[in-house]
């Protein structure tokens, strides 16, 4: 999502004159986009303030201007001035589209500008069209916020109450997207299935982010994310559908059939289940148990036997004994996951669990995160492994690491990489679909020829 509010940050600010630069030394404003979820992604933006600080003369006046935005931004507000009185501009993830105003207001008198006030319309109604094409694979927003409230997660206090956009904004988006050669779109939100939009036609009812109420009741209902994707799957033009991220206790009966029935809707779904123990879901408020994530993964199966599915973990919630780590590996056993994300518990102000007692010791969690990653790495490689000798269609939108090497993701979310024969083999396949022969499934990527081409001695390596 910070990716994407990042390109529209770019739309902003371009009618204004701005267009973006590789080099900070070249840049009037440098605009760090924050992540809060974890207490490591917010020491990381004090620590790149302090490198950025050497861009600005002595005194603080003069030198690129310096903005934060995101969710650190709005976590700390005038605690980032206050911290580093370098930074012209705060601005949370709600308020981006007021950039052009807060860049006039700290040129002037004001000099530091703070704006993480929840608007009362949202965003995406002041926001331009896209001023640059995306690329063969392109996000696009269509849920923010969070009310689920899980006793470890800061977000719906930095991104506010659930907030979907509607359906008929979506849709254009996504067609200016796919006009301007974007083939593969990601969908959005913090609760990405908890998507309720109003239905085209609809004005819409409900909070926008932050939750200021606005609008009218819909006169043509509310469209759910699998009936949004139907949708978007009619786009002439448009390959390949995912969505990101999911939260279990929103997988309704239509999303899960859309996975069976929707070919456009990739055969990947990022899950997150955190834990494998009924009492810590509970000590995490995430309103379901391991029974439940079960059968909506053995629902899933059923729609679509080839899906393969992601999940996040985090290892040592307060309170979290060994035999309660043990459920977490036998439940990743039990599922098997092509992919997965697992962290140590990080202890976010503000949040129910930052107070509770039974804080797990570092080491403890280090241990265990160490056990749960050797065991997923190990998953991640045999589902890798299954894939050789096997022809995969791959969306090329990237150079490799190594010279005339080309990059894509699979449909199953797979980095795949193929060493080509000169530059011309390169450019002729960035941004187009391809099949490709894979010669060998590694821990994180796949290594494969086109399937055109002659089998030779030269394979690709990342």
């Amino acid at each position: 999502m910070n990716v994407y509010d990042s390109a529209r940050m770019a739309d902003v600010l371009a009618p204004h004159g701005y267009v973006r630069v590789d080099d900070a030394e070249d840049a009037d404003l440098l605009i760090l986009n924050t992540c809060h979820i974890r207490e490591k992604a917010a020491e990381k933006v004090y620590s790149e303030l302090g490198r950025l600080r050497r861009l600005k003369p002595r005194g603080g006046s003069g030198g690129p201007m310096i903005a934060v935005a995101g969710c650190v931004a709005q976590a700390e507000g005038d605690e980032l001035i206050r911290r580093a009185p370098h930074v012209d501009i705060v601005v949370g993830p709600q308020t981006y589209h007021r950039l052009p105003e807060l860049i006039a207001r700290a040129a002037g008198p004001a000099r530091h500008v703070v704006d993480t006030e929840f608007p009362v319309e949202p965003k995406f109604d002041h926001l331009p069209d896209e001023a640059e094409p995306r690329g063969p694979s392109a996000f696009v927003t269509v849920q923010e916020g969070c009310d689920k409230f899980c006793a470890f997660c800061v977000v719906p206090y930095t991104r506010g109450a659930e907030y979907s956009r509607p359906a008929a904004d979506v849709i254009a988006e996504v067609r200016r997207l796919v006009v301007a050669g974007s083939r593969e779109i990601t969908l959005l939100g913090q609760n990405v299935n908890a998507y309720h939009g109003p239905a085209p036609g609809g004005a819409y009812h409900g909070p926008a982010p932050g939750g200021a109420d606005h609008g009218k009741a819909p006169s043509g209902g509310e469209w759910r994310l699998g009936r949004l994707i139907r949708e978007l799957a009619e786009i002439d033009g448009l390959e390949r559908i995912r969505y990101t991220t999911s939260h279990p206790r929103d997988m309704d009966d239509d999303l899960i059939a859309a996975h069976g029935e929707v070919p456009r809707l990739m055969p990947f779904l990022h899950l997150p289940v955190q834990s494998g123990s009924d009492s810590v879901l509970a000590a995490m408020n995430r309103g379901h148990g391991v029974a439940d994530y079960r059968a909506v993964v053995d629902r899933l199966r059923r729609a679509r036997a080839d899906i393969a599915l992601s999940s996040d973990f985090i290892v040592g919630h307060p309170g979290e004994p060994d035999a309660d780590f043990e459920r977490t590996l036998a439940l990743v056993r039990e599922v098997g996951f092509a992919q997965a994300y697992s962290f140590k518990y990080s202890r976010r102000p503000g949040t129910p669990a930052s107070v509770l007692p039974g804080q797990v010791p570092e080491a403890v969690k280090a241990d265990r995160l160490a056990e749960l990653q050797s065991l997923l790495a190990a998953q991640q490689l045999a589902f890798n492994r299954r894939f050789e000798g096997e022809t995969v269609t791959v969306l090329f939108d990237r150079p490799g690491s190594r010279p005339n090497q080309i990059a894509g993701r699979s449909e199953y979310m797979q980095a795949v990489h193929v060493d080509c024969a000169g530059a011309a083999e390169v450019e002729a396949g960035m941004g187009g679909f391809a099949d490709v022969v894979i010669v060998e499934g590694r821990a994180n990527s796949l290594a494969g020829r086109l399937a055109a081409r002659a089998p030779g001695p030269a394979t690709a390596s990342a």
